[in-house]
């Protein structure tokens, strides 16, 4: 049972934009603020985006609370990276947000990433060494960049928490407060 002072003081950033797979942005976030966190959704463009069920229905709109080419890694304690098809497409075509994503991990700090979301992080040369899982259409990018797949419902490798689908949801959320709570993981 996550208490809600786990997190307490730190402050995520969802970093997603249009395509987003709804569940894998809600969850997520319900899981980190339930635990104290504070939440930033960070995108592309000012105002909202529109969120998708199964890549191919809408879903809800979010309100965006900033751009990511305006905001620091810096700012942030950790970073979640939902996926869907073209939510993570659209993020690593743009250099604000693979920069963002790249200092982040760099960093050091705990970063959350589910089934098409690490593309941002292939994009961002930073699954290099790491060992991580994603959903099955990814996981020759991920081998490609110098990464080791694997096959589980979660994964975590110094900080950075990966999970295959919606289907793995329960365990990525436990999972990334969890890590976010440790805080920081020095490579």
């Amino acid at each position: 049972m996550t208490s809600a002072d786990t997190l307490r003081g730190r402050k995520v950033a969802i970093l997603a934009t249009d395509g987003v797979e709804e569940v894998e942005l809600v969850e997520p976030r319900t899981a980190v603020e339930k635990a104290g966190a504070q939440v930033q959704l960070l995108s592309l463009a000012p105002g909202k985006i529109q969120a998708m069920t199964s890549d191919v229905n809408e879903a809800g709109t979010y309100a965006v609370d900033a751009v990511v080419g305006d905001v620091s890694a810096a700012a942030f304690d950790a970073l979640i990276l939902p996926g869907g098809t073209t939510n993570p497409d659209h993020l690593r075509m743009d250099a604000s947000a693979v920069g963002f994503v790249r200092d982040f991990v760099t960093s050091g700090k705990p970063v959350g990433v589910i089934c098409h979301g690490p593309w941002t992080l292939v994009e961002a040369d930073v699954v290099r060494g790491r060992t991580l899982t994603s959903y099955p259409s990814v996981r020759t990018d991920i081998r490609n960049a110098g990464g080791t797949v694997v096959d589980e419902e979660v994964v975590v490798d110094n900080g950075l928490v990966s999970s295959r689908n919606p289907d793995d949801l329960p365990a990525f959320c436990a999972k990334i407060v969890e890590e976010f709570a440790e805080g920081r993981h020095p490579r």
